[in-house]
């Protein structure tokens, strides 16, 4: 099976740009993205309680490898709209990449509640114990219709897992980072966010 990639960006705008932020990101960004061979879905959320980050756009991908397609670079980087440029200098910005290591193949659903959990700086060699905590933590919920792991590289940093959870109605506040083993220190942001 080829596991499918994702790009994940974390934003933060100062709220007295929210307006232009998002038009942006409805008028410009998302359509120039799902205009890029590859490029599965486009969805945007934003945080529940406002806390910091405040927006998160998921777009699932045929693979890791579109992100580097020529396509893609095209709109991307150093090569990104003026109107881009201008937004992403405003904004705090967390871009993740990488592969849906499990279960591989599923792409964004519309949950009324979407659960991130972000694990990171550890090794690539973790990847197991973060599904296990994960599917042990929320598989068996009737509230939860999916989740997934995403690994993301982070270089010299080691690896960046991104554990989702997509939920039919809104999901408890308790969360118990035990299932997760020492992969618990690792753990540096839960959020909770809905569709945009």
């Amino acid at each position: 099976m080829t596991k499918k990639g994702f790009l994940l960006v974390l934003m933060h705008p100062p709220p007295a740009f929210d307006e232009e932020f998002n038009a942006w990101y409805d008028t410009e960004h998302v359509p120039e993205r799902l205009a890029v061979p590859g490029f599965e879905s486009g969805l945007r959320f934003h945080s529940l309680a406002g806390a910091a980050p405040r927006y998160l756009a998921l777009y699932d991908l045929t693979s890791p490898a579109v992100v580097h397609a020529p396509e893609y670079l095209r709109v991307a980087h150093e090569e990104a709209s003026p109107w881009t440029k201008r937004v992403t200098a405003r904004a705090r910005v967390q871009r993740f990449t990488g592969e849906q290591i499990y279960p591989g193949d599923c792409i964004t659903g519309r949950p009324v509640r979407l659960l991130l959990l972000r694990f990171r700086g550890l090794s690539s060699d973790d990847a197991p114990v973060v599904v296990a905590g994960m599917r042990a933590s929320f598989e068996a919920r009737p509230e939860v219709r999916q989740i997934r792991v995403l690994a993301h590289d982070a270089g010299e940093a080691g690896a960046d897992f991104l554990g989702l959870v997509e939920a039919r109605v809104p999901l408890p506040e308790h969360f118990d980072p035990q299932p997760f083993g020492p992969a618990a220190d690792a753990l540096d942001l839960v959020g909770t966010y809905t569709p945009f």
